[in-house]
Parts: structure tokens; sequence; C-alpha cells
């Protein structure tokens, strides 16, 4: 039987975090190709170290003379990222680090079986859903997320100079009845100026901030918080760290709620469903929620490297909701789920990807763009019908 009361704990980092200024570079550049040609085929990596960039993998572009072009605009890329981020350290500038571009054409054999409108790869992916918040995620990790994305907006608005881009939250829940009653931790590491500001001169800094986003009556007198725990905190991002492209894989989706495929998103165009698929799993996990067909479920597809049709797909409504198999019957019926369908569907094939690379790929809000299309519950009536 599925615990009933317990406490669970998320993270979340910033986009001045390695790993994430690292994400965004790479999903930046897959946006570049995209603007310029839809079919554009990324596969991209960035590496991040003291003063230096590297990115690599494979792109396409159907014009030759186009992609060498386009090769010669990835060092500013890359800039733009570090620039927009924040970082103007000494060791680690956004005019002055090093950047060099690995990036070659993709592999033929590769292309012939997503040439054929087949998956890009083996491997499964999963979604997941929750009604305990309102945007169907689980709390941890979307008020983890919530932290960090205020105090970026304060960092960056200029009310709060001190603070620097590279940080990372926690937050503990306790649950009653598998339900969020209680925050019993924060945990709040966040680059600053100064060797002079201490853990407490931090905490007055960003609590004012942490309160606005968690709710008030989950905090109580019993709440521990931990700022900057370690003391000072000034030699942050890539100058303190290294960082590399995916390897924040459970930030990125249910912060350890949920199973994860294994693959990671950034930096790889939507014919890669390590990608597209996943955000499909999500997007159906998210509308069986909002049906009111469960409340909370759990979704898995999984694909053959050049084949279209998925292999399996699998629903666990953890005891909560409709008969698994019966909205496992019903998915094929509301979307297609062959790579080509789900880009169809969703509008993936457009430059919406560095909005993604940090604070989360779900839980977000879909924009007239298109961006986070997969966060639409427009098949809420469909899945219904399909279930009566």
């Amino acid at each position: 039987m599925t615990r009933q009361n317990y406490i669970f704990t998320s993270e979340s980092v910033s986009e001045g975090h390695p790993d994430k200024v690292c994400d965004r570079i790479s999903d930046a550049i897959l946006d570049a190709f995209l603007s310029e040609e839809e079919t554009a085929r990324v596969a991209c990596e960035t590496f991040a170290t003291s003063g230096l960039v590297v990115i690599g993998g494979e792109v396409g572009l159907s014009d030759q003379e186009l992609l060498k072009n386009y090769m010669g605009r990835i060092g500013q890329i890359a800039r733009d990222c570090i620039h927009d981020i924040g970082y103007e350290q000494e060791k680690f500038h956004w005019n002055t680090c090093h950047v060099l571009n690995f990036l070659h054409e993709q592999s033929a054999h590769i292309a012939q079986g997503v040439d054929r409108d087949g998956a890009g790869d083996q491997g499964i992916m999963f979604g997941f859903a929750t009604n305990e918040t309102d945007a169907l995620m689980p709390a941890p990790i979307q008020y983890a997320h919530d932290i960090l994305k205020r105090l970026a907006h304060a960092r960056k608005s200029g009310a709060e100079p001190t603070l620097r881009p590279d940080a990372k939250s926690q937050v503990s829940l306790r649950y009653e009845n598998c339900k969020p009653v209680e925050v019993t931790s924060v945990v709040l590491s966040t680059q600053h100026e100064s060797e002079a500001q201490t853990s407490d001169d931090i905490r007055a800094i960003v609590e004012p901030y942490i309160r606005e986003v968690l709710p008030a009556d989950m905090l109580t007198e019993n709440t521990e918080w931990w700022v900057n725990p370690t003391g000072t905190f000034v030699i942050g991002g890539p100058d303190g760290d290294a960082g590399l492209t995916g390897r924040k894989i459970i930030v990125d989706t249910y912060g350890g709620a949920a199973p994860h495929g294994g693959g990671a998103f950034s930096g790889k165009d939507p014919t890669k469903v390590d990608r597209s698929a996943a955000y499909a799993a999500r997007y159906l996990a998210k509308n069986i929620v909002a049906a009111g067909l469960a409340d909370k479920c759990t979704l898995q597809i999984s694909y053959a490297i050049g084949v279209a049709k998925p292999l399996s797909i699998y629903v666990d409504t953890h005891g909560t909701g409709a008969d698994a198999a019966a909205i496992e019957a019903a998915i094929p019926k509301v979307m297609d789920l062959t790579p080509r369908g789900i880009r169809e569907h969703l509008g993936l094939n457009r430059p919406i990807y560095e909005r993604t690379a940090a604070y989360g790929h779900f839980g977000r809000a879909p924009e007239a763009d298109g961006g986070f299309s997969w966060e639409r519950t427009d098949l809420v009536d469909a899945l219904k019908t399909e279930l009566r």
C-alpha cells in the first residue's frame, strides 16, 4: 500500500549553476538552427570550466553553405547566454572566456532512421502529474523552482545587487494522507558578492523572497532554515565547479517524485524521443489528471531506433482513479505517438527550447508562441469521451 504520511524532498538549481549554463548554451544553439530550418538536426553538448566553454556534437541543415555560416555564430550564441545569465567574474566572463566549437555534421547512420520518421534512438520515457499543486506538479520541486526564479528576478532587476547567478534550493515537505501540509526545511545556497557577507546577512536578503513563494500556512515555527550553511559562497559558476549539459535530469523533470527514463533533454532536437516523447508523456499524464481520471498518474512510452510506432504504453494511476488499462487503450485514440505525430501535435519544430533550460521543463504555463505546449490540457474532453 502507498504510504500516506511521509517527508519528501526535491532540489532545484539556478540558471547560473554550471550545468544549467551548459544546458542554456546547448538549447540556444538548437533554437538558432530551428529558427533557420524546422527540420534542423541538433544533438549539442556543452562543457564549461574556468574561463572555457567547449561545444561538441552533431548538427545538420539541408543547405551545406548555410550550415558553414551557422558554425561561425556558435561562439557568439554562447557568449550571449553567459551575458544574460549574468557572469562577469574575473575567471568566467562572457566577453573573455574562450569558446571552442567542435560541432560536426550528423551521422548519416542515425539520420537514415529519422528521415523515415522513426525514433532517433531506442529508449524509455516517463511522464507524471499529480493534483497536489495547481500546475499538476509535485509540490517540492515546484516550490524549489519558484524560490530560485524569484531570487533570479530580484537579482536581475537590480533589487538585490549583491546576489550572484549560481544558486541551489531544496525544499522538504511533510505529507499527511498523501497531501503536502508543512515545510519541514528550506535549504538555499546562493553565490554572493563579498566574503564579508555572512550566512545571516544572506538569509536576511533571501528570506522575504522565499516567504513570497511558499504557502504561508505551510511555514511553521518548526520549519528549519539552512541558508548558505557552509558560509562564504563567492566563487561560483563554472569557475567554482565544471558544468556539463544534461546532468540535472531530475531537476528538469519531477524532482525524484517519479521515474526518469535516463535521457537528458537539452541540446536535442525534437526528432530525439528522449525529449519529444518525454514531453508527450508529461502532456498525457497532465491531461489524465486534469480530466479527473486520477489524482496521480505515471506514464511510460518506449521506442526503438528507426521505428515510428511506440513499442509500449504503460499507465499507473497509483490506485487513485480510473482503470489504468482502459486509459492505456484510450491514449492511441487521442494522440499519435509516432515521433512525427508528437512533433506535429505539440508544434515542437520551433525555436522554443532555450527558455526550458532552467527552472524545469514541466509545470510551466503554455505560451502564445508554442512554448511549453506540452503543458496544455486540451485533451481532457477527448479522454473523457473515450473512457465513458
